[in-house]
C-alpha cells in the first residue's frame, strides 16, 4: 500500500485522540514539545486544538512526500511530451528561440554614434527587453565613459575593425579633501572634466580596491557630483588625485554578459595609470559566466583584461598585448576561471598573473611572449589549478613563477603540464620554472623548459628551481636544456 494514503489515515486518527484529550493530560516537556501518550510532539501551543492543527500540517507534508511522483519529476524534467509553453524558472513564460538584436554603428544602423554613449544607449535598450545581442559595426569609437555592460546582453563587435578608443584623460589633484562616503571632489584644476566623464579618484594610501571609478554626474564650478560613493578618504595632504580613466569595458554586479569581437586601444600614451583592482582595458567585477572571445586589447595604461571576485568567466582567443601592466589578471576569490588560446605579448608586467585566491582554473594553450617580468605568476591561496599546454616563451625574468608566501597562504596542489618554456631571462638569468616559499604539492609534468640561444644571451640558466622551504615536488617526463637541470635547495627532512 502506498505511503502517502496510510500517513493520511493515520493524521486523522491522531487528530480525533487529541482533539478528545483533556487539557490537563498535555504535558510540557519543553518550549516546544509535550508528551502525550508516552510519545512527543512539537507543540507551538498548549491548546490541543492548535497542537493537532500543527501535527497534521507535518503529516499532510509527509505524506505529500511519500506520494509517488509524476513520471519525469524525479529528474526535474518534463513528462515525455514536454509543452514548448513550459515556463523558464525565472520568468513567467516559456522559452523564447528570437531575442532583441539591435545593430549600432557610425552609419547604416538602428543607433547610429561614434562613441560610448551611443554604445551604452544600444546596450541599455536591449537590456531593457531582458536581453539580446548588439551587434557594433565598424568604425572607432570614442570613450569618455565605460561601455557598462547588462546582465543577459551579447556585445558583439566586427573585430579589427571595431575599434573602441579611450579618451584622452584629464587629471588634476582635489582641493580639498574627498572624504569616505563622500559623492563629490573638489579639483584644482577642472579642465578637461565633463558631467558625463568617467573618472576615478584616489590618493597614495587608497589604492587597489580602495580607489574609487565612478561618473561625473553633475558640476557647481569645480565641483563635482559622483555616481558612487568615494570607497575611502582621500586626502589632499595625501597627494589625491582625480582623473578621467576608467575600464573601457566595465561589468559590475552582471550576470550571463559576452563580449565579442572587439578592438580595444587604450591609448596608453594620453592617460595615466589605472590599478589592475579597479581598472582594464576589460574589467569585470563579481560577474559570474561573463565570456570574453575573439577580443584584442592594446596600449592600455594598467591591466590589458581583469576580472576580480568573478566565478566561471571563460576568457577565449583573446589578444592582451602592449599593456602597461598585467595581460590577463584574474584574481580576488575568482573561482573555476578558463583562459585558453589566448596570447599575452609585450605587456609591461607578467602576462598571466593569477592573484589571490584563484582555485580550480584551466588555463591552456595560451601564448606568454615577451611580457615585462613573468610569462605566469602564481601566488597567494591559487590552488588547484592546471595550466597545460602553453606557450611561455622570453619574458623578461622566470618562466613560471611561484610567488614567495607562507604555508597557509601558498599557491598549493597546482600542475603545470605540457608547456614549452623557452629563452625567458633577457637581462639576468632566470629559471624556467621557479618555486619559492613554502610552497607544496606541486606536478610539473612533460614539459619542455630550454634555452635556444646562443653564448651570453642564454639567461634561462636553470630548468626548475626550488627553493629552500619548498614542500612536496612532482616532476616526471621534463625535457631539461639548462645549465642546470634541476637547482632542489630545498633544506633536507
Amino acid at each position: 500500500m502506498a505511503k502517502g494514503p496510510c500517513l493520511l489515515r493515520r493524521a486523522s486518527q491522531i487528530i480525533t485522540q487529541w482533539v478528545s484529550t483533556p487539557r490537563h493530560a498535555t504535558r510540557m516537556i519543553g518550549p516546544n514539545c509535550a508528551k502525550i501518550n508516552g510519545a512527543y510532539t512539537v507543540s507551538t501551543w498548549q491548546n490541543p486544538l492548535m497542537n493537532a492543527r500543527a501535527a497534521f500540517s507535518n503529516i499532510l507534508l509527509a505524506a505529500t512526500l511519500a506520494a509517488p511522483l509524476p513520471a519525469g519529476a524525479e529528474s526535474g524534467g518534463q513528462a515525455e511530451n514536454p509543452s514548448p509553453h513550459r515556463q523558464l524558472p525565472k520568468a513567467m513564460h516559456g522559452s523564447m528561440t528570437a531575442r532583441a538584436r539591435v545593430t549600432v554603428g557610425v552609419r547604416d544602423a538602428d543607433i547610429t554614434g561614434a562613441d560610448n554613449r551611443t554604445l551604452q544607449a544600444a546596450v541599455d535598450y536591449v537590456a531593457s527587453l531582458g536581453g539580446g545581442i548588439v551587434e557594433i559595426g565598424a568604425g572607432q569609437f570614442l570613450m569618455r565613459d565605460s561601455l557598462h555592460l547588462r546582465s543577459q546582453v551579447t556585445v558583439r563587435g566586427q573585430g579589427a575593425s571595431t575599434v573602441l578608443r579611450k579618451a584622452k584623460a584629464a587629471s588634476s589633484p582635489l582641493e580639498i579633501d574627498g572624504d569616505y562616503g563622500e559623492e563629490q571632489i573638489t579639483l584644482k584644476n577642472p579642465d578637461g572634466f565633463a558631467v558625463g566623464d568617467g573618472v576615478a579618484v584616489w590618493d597614495k594610501n587608497s589604492g587597489g580596491f580602495h580607489t574609487t571609478v565612478a561618473r561625473l554626474t553633475g558640476r557647481n564650478g569645480n565641483t563635482f557630483a559622483l555616481s558612487l560613493p568615494l570607497n575611502a578618504d582621500c586626502m589632499a595632504a595625501n597627494r589625491a588625485q582625480a582623473a578621467t580613466v576608467f575600464p573601457v569595458i566595465s561589468g559590475y554586479h552582471v550576470e550571463g554578459a559576452r563580449v565579442e569581437a572587439l578592438t580595444i586601444d587604450g591609448n596608453k600614451e594620453e592617460n595615466v595609470h589605472l590599478n589592475g583592482c579597479r581598472g582594464a582595458g576589460i574589467f569585470l567585477y563579481r560577474c559570474p559566466g561573463t565570456v570574453i572571445s575573439n577580443c584584442t586589447i592594446r596600449r592600455y595604461n594598467g591591466d590589458g583584461v581583469s576580472f576580480q571576485q568573478c566565478n566561471d568567466v571563460q576568457v577565449l582567443d583573446c589578444v592582451s598585448e602592449e599593456n602597461a601592466s598585467l595581460g590577463f589578471h584574474p584574481g580576488s576569490g575568482s573561482q573555476r576561471p578558463l583562459v585558453r588560446a589566448c596570447t599575452a605579448r609585450a605587456n609591461g608586467e607578467d602576462g598571466l598573473f593569477l592573484c589571490w585566491r584563484v582555485k580550480s582554473g584551466l588555463f591552456e594553450n595560451n601564448t606568454l611572449q615577451a611580457n615585462g617580468r613573468y610569462g605566469i605568476s602564481i601566488g597567494h591561496k591559487d590552488t588547484d589549478n592546471l595550466i597545460r599546454g602553453n606557450k611561455v616563451l622570453g619574458n623578461h625574468e622566470d618562466g613560471v613563477h611561484f610567488r614567495n608566501e607562507t604555508e597557509g597562504m601558498a599557491g598549493h596542489r597546482n600542475r603545470v603540464e605540457d608547456n614549452l618554456i623557452e629563452n625567458n631571462g633577457l637581462k639576468k638569468a632566470a629559471a624556467g620554472i621557479r618555486v619559492r616559499g613554502e610552497t607544496r604539492d606541486l606536478v610539473f609534468k612533460g614539459n619542455t623548459i630550454r634555452d635556444t640561444r646562443t653564448g651570453s644571451d642564454r639567461k634561462q640558466t636553470t630548468g626548475i628551481q626550488l627553493e629552500e622551504n619548498v614542500g612536496e615536488v612532482q616532476t616526471d617526463g621534463n625535457t631539461i636544456d639548462a645549465a642546470t637541470a634541476i637547482q632542489d635547495g630545498r633544506k633536507k627532512r
